[in-house]
């Protein structure tokens, strides 16, 4: 069950590091200038449209789906990735549980920015 107005001060930086650190870095980086791994680095991504970070090969639907990552985009996002956005190409098979998402979410609005 989703917390009414949770979402964007609902999430904790330091428990959304360790997730980070455990479910998302094997593919992806977040610190500027970082590599693209199986997935691209995601410095400078809150508030753009998916499918924009310059040097990745991203698919046609991430591209396509005009998608602006912020609060409430990632946190659907993140629940199911292959669901949000039919033909991605990111084999995470997402986070059910909303806290984790919200940790996960403010870890990444801080440390790409």
């Amino acid at each position: 069950a989703k917390k009414k107005g949770g979402k964007a001060k609902g999430g904790n930086e330091k428990k959304g590091a360790k997730v980070f650190k455990t479910k998302c870095s094997q593919c992806h980086t977040v610190e500027a200038g970082g590599a693209h791994k199986q997935g691209p680095n995601l410095h400078g991504f809150w508030g753009k449209t998916s499918g924009q970070a310059d040097g990745y090969s991203y698919t046609a639907a991430n591209k396509e789906s005009g998608v602006t990552w912020e609060d409430k985009t990632l946190f659907d996002y993140l629940e199911n990735p292959k669901k949000y956005i039919k033909g991605t190409k990111m084999v995470f098979a997402g986070m059910k549980k909303a806290d984790e998402r919200q940790n996960i979410i403010a870890f990444l609005k801080k440390s790409t920015s």
